[in-house]
């Protein structure tokens, strides 16, 4: 059973119970992320999501790992773009101390000069991993290429200078001016007496009086570009994409199947066209990524560096004649894979919880497993055809590439779809 309620100082608590489990998630969610963030400080918000866990009033790192460890749960965070979360799992046996240490951490964390120091190593250790790792890096120059420097085009990480530049200060004042209770959401999900859990929050963060300044978000231009960044490396790194929706629009299950036809599993057109029929690539996959205000559809791909063009133009021609060849049988499949990958994704509480926390920052409300079954069911052909009209008309892809590329074969852009 769903419930939306707010704590005595307004923070807002969705909660779910679940039938037949003995575990409990909570997260603590603020609606704050590396987008938000003056570009001389970007990874301010990933940097302190680390620094929350090196110590409080009452507990150091080391006692917040073990005392998590000794009832055999599971605390951790995570940063992006828009949002940052902390959340734990334990046992429902547990959850009053779980709630103790995750609201003790983002409620009474000290913020510890010497704590910073080690951290700010081991998040550059984190930035130098990317850098490492090729088709993660590839994401971030696509974000880049199609945002510019600022906002949603700026890594979660940061970056080596950046990082070495922000100060306590800097973490403390990002506190002031994002963590109040107009932007701090708390989601829990599974076994609990809900009258307690309540009891609990207002009891560890009712007092919470933390004002929030409004966020920008502005509407950032999707740049349409052809970038190459040649490097050594054992194969080339593709990501192509147009601009796409952003994530509370009203047609987004058309998209979410076109999607899954495209590129989304091992039947989809460019699976099994370009990997599977002509062994052009190990890797190869559509994905959406969508905000408050835009978004990108886009394709990732690995091939040899004298299969860049041919890979990058057979993608170009999937996407091209993608809306006058969809036909019913793909959009029954569409449904069918889309509706047990949403459903399925929803069997543990960890992700029953972001769940709840994700439809209440982007659409207000909480949507059930039924009302989404029913919509899927309810697209048609047509709307999934202008749909794809919608998205490909007079576009021209972005592209950015990674790798041992021979030449410049794009030129500054691609044509238009």
């Amino acid at each position: 059973m769903f419930r939306k309620e707010k704590l005595a100082n307004g923070i807002i608590v969705l909660t779910e119970q679940v039938k037949g489990v003995r575990s409990f998630a909570a997260g603590i969610w603020v609606k704050v992320g590396s987008r938000n963030e003056a570009g001389a400080r970007n990874g301010v918000s990933h940097f302190l999501e680390h620094m929350f866990f090196k110590g409080t009033k009452r507990r150091s790192a080391r006692d917040i790992a073990f005392e998590m460890d000794s009832i055999g749960g599971d605390i951790n965070a995570f940063t992006s773009k828009e949002n940052t979360a902390f959340y734990v799992k334990v046992l429902d046996i547990h959850m009053e101390k779980g709630l103790d240490i995750l609201t003790d951490i983002f409620c009474h964390s000290v913020i510890d000069e010497d704590e910073l120091q080690k951290e700010r190593g081991v998040i550059r250790e984190e930035i130098k991993m990317v850098d490492d790792t090729p088709d993660d890096l590839i994401h971030d120059l696509f974000s880049r290429d199609i945002w510019g420097t600022e906002g949603l085009g700026q890594p979660v990480l940061g970056t080596k200078e950046t990082v070495k530049a922000i100060t306590r200060q800097d973490l403390l004042s990002h506190i002031k001016k994002f963590y109040g209770t107009a932007d701090t959401i708390v989601s829990c999900a599974g076994s609990f007496d809900h009258d307690r859990l309540i009891g609990v929050l207002n009891e560890k963060m009712g007092t919470l009086r933390r004002g929030s300044e409004p966020r920008i978000n502005h509407t950032l231009p999707f740049t349409n570009k052809a970038a190459i960044y040649k490097k050594e490396l054992s194969e080339a790194h593709i990501c192509l994409g147009i601009k796409g929706l952003p994530q509370a629009d009203e047609k987004r299950f058309e998209y979410y199947i076109l999607n899954t036809i495209l590129g989304s599993g091992i039947s989809s057109r460019l699976f099994q066209e370009i990997r599977e029929k002509r062994g052009l690539v190990y890797t190869i996959y559509s994905f959406i990524s969508a905000y408050y205000d835009t978004g990108v559809w886009g394709v990732y791909a690995g091939t040899g560096r004298k299969r860049v063009e041919e890979v990058v133009n057979l993608i170009l021609k999937h996407l091209g004649e993608l809306p006058g060849s969809l036909t019913e049988d793909e959009l029954r499949k569409g449904k069918e894979q889309l509706k047990g990958n949403l459903i399925l994704g929803l069997e543990s509480t960890n992700s029953r919880m972001q769940n709840l926390a994700k439809q209440e920052i982007y659409f207000g409300r909480h949507f059930t497993p039924s009302e989404i079954i029913h919509t899927i069911d309810a697209v048609k052909l047509s709307g999934l055809k202008e749909m794809a009209d919608r998205l490909m008309k007079g576009q021209a892809p972005a592209l950015t590439v990674l790798g041992p590329v021979e030449g410049e074969p794009f030129g500054d852009s691609l044509p238009s779809l």
